[in-house]
């Protein structure tokens, strides 16, 4: 195994949302800064960078994962999607992302893209989730705008569908 230089940069290429990119980058770069800085996916939010608060939730070869705790170099060759993934070409908002509009699930909306994208994970493997499956995974999320209840209506909306 090479020993790389922490201030070496090196290519990345991956696809992201359907895209074949690359760019380059310190080994050290967290996937979240890669995607944001270097490729412009500015929809994936950084709050607690500690994994604990979601909002940086991406796919990762169609896995929920936070970004924040990945580095860059590990998506190498993968497939990521983020929240900019979801809607149509035209704009059109997806299922879900309707749901949460028309059961008020979000506020500020600072924590709605990770969200999002780990109820994307949920209902890609289980298309029918009960409502705890769905706390389940609302509760690694932080919220701080108390959107929990129109979250959960919002899930179990596009679940009945």
């Amino acid at each position: 195994m090479r020993r790389v230089n922490k201030n070496e940069r090196v290519r990345i290429a991956l696809t992201l949302n359907g895209r074949k990119l690359a760019a380059e980058a310190e080994p050290r770069t967290l996937l979240s800064d890669f995607l944001r800085h270097s490729l412009g996916a500015t929809g994936t939010h950084v709050g607690c960078e500690h994994g604990i608060c979601g909002s940086c939730t991406v796919l990762i070869d169609g896995v929920a994962a936070r970004s924040c705790l990945t580095l860059a170099v590990q998506a190498e060759g993968r497939e990521v999607k983020t929240v900019e993934s979801l809607a149509a070409p035209d704009g059109a908002l997806n299922a879900l992302q309707t749901a949460f509009r028309e059961n008020h699930a979000l506020q500020c909306g600072f924590c709605t893209p990770g969200i999002l994208m780990s109820f994307t994970d949920l209902l890609a493997r289980n298309p029918h989730p009960s409502e705890a499956a769905i706390r389940d995974v609302l509760s690694g999320h932080l919220c701080r705008c108390t959107g929990y209840a129109g979250i959960v209506k919002a899930v179990k909306q596009v679940a009945k569908s």
